[in-house]
């Protein structure tokens, strides 16, 4: 390995663990909380060593929303869409709601972290590819009549609103701090088929 390759690894090492500090301390303390300062005493560099990779707070953080978006979009294409646009619907929401309680801190970070920019940013393109496959397969419902006609963006924010009220919640409480604990086994499969019936045709 050349001199050069060598200082490439090194640098996506020095990355990466900037990276990997930030996410969680944005997991658990947020966005306003956490400094540039802070992410740097967590790996012991100095805080212009994370300057040389990032220009700003907003920039790492918008690396960060790139690199989970992307993530979660490999995950919801992990298998081949069903014919049936209302089982993709389900298929959508089972492997969206089994990222979220496999990787709970990406999670965290992507949903349910107030303010993580300081300007306004346009949501990343996996992100935005992953609420498409979503509302295309509400489009799909709608067309065949399997959905009652209306605006697809409106019933795909819907369906996604209700799925990431039950995993925040599954990712958030302990199984003895859920009413009558703990929650039930099939509480995602619930959540999802309440939110279709809430848009379905029935024959």
């Amino acid at each position: 390995m050349g001199i050069t390759q060598r200082r490439e690894r090194e640098r996506e090492q020095v990355r990466r663990k900037i990276l990997d500090a930030a996410h969680d301390l944005f997991a658990r303390e947020g966005y306003e909380r956490v400094t540039m300062r802070r992410i740097a005493e967590a790996i012991e560099y100095s805080p212009t060593t994370i300057y040389n990779h990032f220009e700003d707070k907003d920039d790492l953080v918008q690396s960060l929303c790139d690199e989970d978006f992307a993530r979660l979009l490999g995950a919801l294409q992990a298998e081949p869409a069903p014919a049936d646009p209302v089982e993709q619907i389900r298929q959508l929401g089972a492997a969206y709601a089994r990222f979220g309680i496999e990787y709970p801190n990406h999670y965290r970070f992507m949903f349910m972290t107030a303010a993580k920019f300081e300007h306004v940013h346009e949501l990343s393109g996996s992100g935005q590819q992953a609420f498409g496959l979503l509302r295309s397969a509400v489009e799909r419902a709608i067309a065949t009549g399997s959905f009652r006609p209306g605006d697809p963006t409106a019933v795909a924010q819907v369906l996604w609103a209700s799925l990431h009220g039950v995993v925040a919640l599954l990712i958030t409480l302990r199984p003895e701090h859920w009413p009558h604990a703990p929650a039930v086994p099939d509480l995602v499969q619930r959540v999802v088929e309440n939110s279709l019936d809430g848009f379905r045709i029935e024959p």
